[in-house]
């Protein structure tokens, strides 16, 4: 049995949905229980695959992990088995779960070592880890690669606060130095921190279990180390990307879909970059509300030029919705060039949509110009296969609103980041079904 999505489009949507946790705050918060013996409650985690390892990867090492209510799980990391992280299990969990990265900054910041297998993920270009590595090793961590079993080994016993600045703002290599760094003796400056809403929780939740962090929210962080860290309570945020994606979902179906508690003071400038291509949306109260509409024009630049759209750092536009922005275009009036500058390779699913009628040009792998059909033309179903999480919801939408049926092969990848999607998009009227 293929696992594959069937859907037949052009049909427009109605009604709420509620996006999920955000997945990745989600790893973060997840590996910071390793940080403290005491009992730590999350909630509004997303059932999805990536978390779900992480949960059941934690429950390997020998934390206590109850699930308390189907978003609510307890995490007590009392007895840590430290075999564990040398077993062949470890290596194939480990291995194939980006995430596991995370739990390297906690593990040496209470230990004093960490194993961890070469890690696998996603295909969008070269990610390095170089961020993570270089920052434990200023913080006084060593470690050698051992390629006969391809882990790395890392020893720990001497971390000592020190100043930081970054190579790159990466989110999860901030995420992993502000782990270790709040057990470290004395005073850690990261310059060129990550400023992500999900990194300023991960830092808000280190604060509520006794971590001293000061310049949350900014890329110069404070922190002073501490002996030890305890209990709390933390409340993920809802998923930026999702919301981004039922924004571009709604405009492009001309479905009028409301999303409900969207946090909206954390979402930056996701809303106004969709303004920007025309979408209406309106807040109301904490929801997000968008009307059906028939056409949508992209504004230009004040001198009349056709509008960019490029990702960059945190306050700026996040690459992970850059796809969307692309899709959404394709039924927009008027012409965009989506710039992917951080990283390589994310827009190479252009080709399907070209093979579904859209005009694109596909300038290099970084850029792509969208020449808008304003609905003149429908797009036509086809069969695919998605490359990436994020390019899986993008063809998910672009064929939502197509013409015909389309089939959407390899949607582990879409179910990696996106939970039940065909179930709450089937409430809101699409016609989904596995095959």
């Amino acid at each position: 049995m293929t696992n594959a999505f069937e859907i037949i489009g052009g049909t427009p949507l109605k009604g709420e949905i509620t996006p999920q946790g955000a997945k990745n705050e989600a790893l973060q918060i997840l590996s910071a229980v390793l940080l403290t013996s005491e009992k730590i409650t999350v909630s509004n985690i997303p059932d999805i695959k990536d978390v779900n390892k992480l949960i059941e990867l934690l429950g390997d090492m020998g934390v206590q992990v109850e699930k308390l209510a189907p978003d609510t799980y307890s995490f007590e990391a009392k007895n840590i088995d430290q075999d564990f992280f040398l077993s062949d299990a470890f290596k194939e969990k480990g291995g194939s779960l980006r995430g596991s990265i995370m739990i390297v900054g906690p593990l040496l910041a209470r230990f004093g070592k960490a194993s961890i297998p070469k890690p696998g993920g996603d295909k969008i270009g070269r990610r390095r880890l170089d961020t993570h590595f270089l920052g434990f090793e200023k913080l006084g961590a060593r470690f050698d690669y051992d390629p006969s079993n391809g882990f790395f080994n890392v020893d720990a016993s001497n971390l000592k606060g020190t100043y930081i600045l970054l190579d790159e703002a990466s989110v999860t290599g901030t995420a992993n130095i502000v782990m270790a760094a709040v057990l470290a003796k004395g005073t850690t400056t990261i310059y060129n921190a990550a400023c992500e809403p999900y990194l300023q929780q991960l830092c808000k939740m280190l604060s509520r279990m006794g971590a001293k962090i000061s310049g949350i929210g900014s890329n110069l962080l404070t922190i002073e180390g501490v002996t030890e860290l305890g209990g709390t309570e933390h409340r993920l945020l809802p998923d930026m990307i999702e919301i981004g994606s039922f924004i571009g979902l709604a405009a492009m179906t001309e479905s009028e879909i409301t999303i409900k508690n969207v946090h909206y003071q954390e979402l930056g400038m996701i809303p106004d970059v969709f303004r920007r291509l025309g979408i209406k949306l309106e807040l109301r109260g904490d929801d997000i509300y968008i009307p059906a509409q028939k056409h949508y024009e992209i504004e230009t630049f004040i001198d009349g030029s056709i509008m960019t759209i490029a990702d960059s750092p945190w306050p700026g536009f996040t690459p992970d919705l850059l796809s969307i922005c692309l899709v959404v275009a394709i039924q927009a009036k008027g012409s965009v060039l989506i710039h992917q500058k951080m990283f390589e390779s994310r827009l190479f699913f252009v080709d399907k949509l070209l093979d579904m009628g859209a005009q694109i040009i596909l300038c290099d792998p970084h850029r792509a110009t969208v020449i808008g059909l304003d609905k003149q033309v429908q797009l036509r179903g086809i069969s695919m296969t998605s490359p990436d999480i994020r390019a899986g919801v993008s063809l998910l939408i672009a064929a939502l609103s197509a013409q015909g049926k389309s089939t959407i092969y390899n949607i582990e990848q879409i179910e990696r980041g996106y939970q039940h999607i065909d179930k709450r998009l089937i409430a809101l009227g699409a016609n989904i079904k596995r095959i």
